[in-house]
């Protein structure tokens, strides 16, 4: 009887300085104006790393705005979190690359385990919440940008109980970025 891979989550995320992912109106305007788009802070590595992608709703929306009338930017399958959206829902275009589910973090990745999935990219502020409520995530690369915005979506919000983090490395961009990445610390209770 063949054992069942569990799949990690793994967090690779832009911030403002004051702890923003997004404006209230889901833009991203800061990140695209800090003329750092061409630098390469290790996205390329981290998506060559994972087995795919999970988002929430509103991120794959914000994506699809992005690129109406431009290819798809994703290498790997999408899996969209969403209680709302079915697979009828995805543009013609997109029917072999994204795919809409309602499971709820824990069951999601046992089902992707199954399919083989050792590590997956977790994205969108309301989901990585939700995988690190659930214990569901690794380690986190979380890039900061030196931009306040003063409102907007943060990228924590309340949690069930204090997550502790350890700093794996740091690193500075000529850009001015700073790139952090953590490991969960997981409890043993």
């Amino acid at each position: 009887m063949g054992r069942t891979r569990v799949t990690t989550g793994h967090v690779f995320i832009a911030t403002t300085l004051d702890g923003y992912i997004a404006r209230k109106d889901h833009a991203i305007d800061w990140l695209e104006n800090q003329g750092t788009l061409s630098e390469e802070h290790g996205y390329t590595k981290f998506i060559d790393s994972v087995d795919g992608i999970i988002f929430g709703r509103k991120t794959y929306e914000v994506v699809l705005n992005l690129v109406a009338d431009g290819e798809w930017p994703y290498p790997k399958p999408v899996i969209v979190l969403s209680r709302t959206l079915t697979n009828s829902n995805i543009p013609s275009h997109l029917t072999d690359k994204v795919e809409i589910s309602n499971h709820n973090p824990t069951d999601l990745l046992a089902a992707l385990g199954k399919k083989d999935w050792k590590r997956a990219y977790i994205d969108g502020g309301i989901t990585i919440q939700s995988f690190l409520n659930e214990g569901l995530i690794e380690d986190l690369i979380i890039t900061t940008l030196p931009v306040l915005i003063g409102e907007g979506i943060p990228l924590f919000g309340p949690t069930n109980q204090d997550i502790h983090l350890q700093l794996i490395n740091s690193t500075q961009y000529p850009s001015g970025l700073a790139q952090s990445h953590y490991r969960v610390i997981k409890n043993e209770a």
